[in-house]
């Protein structure tokens, strides 16, 4: 247990108001008609923790959650809710979770979609993730899971996939999109998908996540129970989940991460853990192999493959943080030196180093790595005198590699008794015939350490890295008439919170008006089917609203079953 933890300064960025008074009578149908159905169902299927985690969580069956409330009600589980913009980079979205914060897209699937949407809703995101969240050892693996997976390295490809994915399942559930449109970007999205061809630690790392929080059963393979926010938020998954047509496979890390998904279609199998503590151990085990631990040749790589903001840590303790466009190599293919391009920053322990943000490397930065020359002890613990220099006298460091400074010493920066940085006037750097640095350029701060030991995605301080990033803006709230049926729907739902003597009188109305103008429309003909059994009213209403319903189940393959559970819930 413990507080809700503030949202750090670099993830406010991402958080937008979430409008309340936006949702339509419709969208409340909507909520109320899945939350009915999937808690009727899940009361027996999901985790235990399920039932009693929706109402601790702040969710409710009749409305749309308020976030607001929803980050109250998580606060005694050490949790707290934030409203974000939709589709946000799976590096920020597990920041958010290793915070302790759940982030929430507060749009909700259009009656159409009612189903799945392949786009974030807050269906998905609110009485999917959450309610889980309120068991212990659950609540412990998101966050760890978070933890690492911000650090998680993935290719430039795959970040252009990502802009891809949500470009196409945003215009899915505008529902404003051209047919053209919606093939253009179908087509973009699956050209990106083709370009990505290699597995990084961040598209296996997003496999464990998606085959469990997203889609994870528990339990034994013959007896599982529901987990996966995926199943717990989906009106036809979650219910098909544990039928003979999905294959259930014992939890295995190495085959989760060998087997990968598309969003955009129901799985056709899902892994069974036997325990959260079992996930625990695989995102510890998985983390094993991630740059972040390993560093070294092997982790720069993945950074110059990622083409985005990394964070490479000297054994030293010195952080170098940019977007890694260059490494030399020496002839065992081992790297000797390297190159970011753009802002770079220069920290130690997680926090910026005075005078070395982005504003001082806004070009970027370049730094050797390896052993001075004829020293036989890490750099970083020499003292000047063992180096051979001294403040304003001009001098030359040569490294094993090759890689040469000449230049004049002008400051010694140190932190826990470790050398860090020497920063050079006039330095000339230069490697062969190579030259790396000229005097013209400036001051040359000369990177100390001789091994990478880390190598992780994102910034050492996020903080200051990120602080002049603009802020998403919250989108001004149009009002607008409601439309004729929402209008009805807002009647319905009106006399359902407070029934009044006026109820028969406004019931016939809304019958008359779905007689007349809206003859496809199904929920709001099942709602009011549920109020007039409900109060005993109006029998041959109630006849005439079943022919209907009939009727409407011959206009989509979806209909039948939609009405069949809708009226069936309703008591009818």
């Amino acid at each position: 247990m413990g507080k809700a933890r503030k949202i750090p300064r670099h993830l406010q960025k991402y958080v937008v108001d979430q409008q309340y008074e936006k949702y339509t009578p419709i969208d409340h149908a909507v909520w109320r008609y899945v939350m009915r159905q999937n808690h009727n169902y899940l009361k027996d299927t999901a985790h235990q923790a399920y039932v009693g985690g929706l109402k601790s969580s702040g969710i409710s069956v009749e409305k749309i959650p308020n976030v607001t409330d929803m980050n109250n009600a998580l606060e005694p589980f050490g949790w707290g809710a934030a409203n974000i913009d939709g589709f946000i980079p799976g590096v920020i979205f597990f920041d958010f979770q290793a915070h302790g914060i759940l982030p929430i897209a507060s749009d909700i699937r259009k009656l159409e979609n009612i189903q799945y949407t392949p786009a974030p809703d807050i269906i998905h995101e609110a009485a999917g993730h959450a309610p889980i969240l309120c068991e212990e050892k659950f609540s412990e693996y998101v966050k760890l899971f978070g933890q690492i997976g911000s650090k998680a390295l993935a290719t430039s490809e795959e970040h252009e996939l990502f802009e891809a994915v949500r470009t196409y399942s945003n215009l899915l559930e505008s529902g404003k999109a051209t047919k053209e449109e919606i093939e253009a970007a179908k087509a973009n999205f699956e050209e990106k998908q083709a370009a990505v061809t290699e597995l990084s630690e961040a598209e296996q790392i997003s496999r464990l996540y998606w085959w469990t929080v997203e889609y994870g059963l528990i339990g034994t393979v013959g007896h599982p129970q529901i987990y996966g926010a995926g199943l717990l938020s989906s009106v036809s998954e979650g219910r098909s989940s544990l039928t003979d047509s999905v294959k259930k496979i014992p939890f295995d890390l190495q085959r989760v991460i060998e087997t990968g998904f598309d969003i955009t279609k129901p799985q056709p199998q899902l892994f069974v853990c036997d325990s959260f503590d079992q996930l625990i151990d695989a995102v510890n085990e998985f983390a094993k192999t991630m740059a972040f631990n390993v560093g070294g040749t092997q982790g720069l790589d993945k950074a110059l493959r990622s083409n985005h903001t990394a964070t490479i840590q000297y054994n030293s303790g010195l952080q170098l943080t940019g977007t890694l466009r260059r490494i030399i190599k020496d002839e065992k293919g081992e790297a000797i030196y390297i190159q970011t391009e753009g802002p770079s920053s220069l920290a130690f322990e997680n926090t910026e180093l005075v005078g070395h943000g982005k504003t001082t490397h806004h070009d970027g930065f370049g730094a050797p790595i390896g052993r001075i020359k004829n020293m036989n002890k890490p750099n970083e613990e020499f003292t000047n005198v063992e180096l051979g220099i001294e403040v304003g006298k001009e001098c030359i460091i040569e490294y094993e590699s090759g890689v040469k400074i000449i230049g004049t010493p002008v400051q010694l920066l140190r932190k826990q008794g470790k050398l860090l940085l020497i920063s050079f006037e006039n330095c000339t750097v230069s490697l062969s015939e190579q030259t790396l640095f000229q005097p013209e350029w400036g001051t040359y701060d000369l990177a100390i350490g001789e091994k990478i030991t880390s190598v992780f995605a994102g910034a050492a301080d996020s903080e200051q890295f990120y602080a002049d990033l603009e802020e998403i803006e919250t989108k001004p709230l149009v009002k607008r008439e409601l439309s004729p049926l929402e209008q009805m729907y807002g009647k319905v739902r009106n006399l359902r919170e407070k029934p009044d003597y006026e109820i028969e009188s406004v019931l016939t109305e809304v019958i008359e008006k779905l007689t007349t103008d809206f003859k496809d429309d199904w929920l709001l003909r099942i709602e009011v089917m549920e109020m007039l059994g409900k109060h005993n009213l109006l029998p041959e209403k109630q006849l005439l609203l079943k022919k209907q319903l009939e009727e409407i189940k011959l206009l989509h393959e979806e209909y039948p079953v939609l009405i069949e559970r809708g009226l069936m819930l309703a008591g009818i």
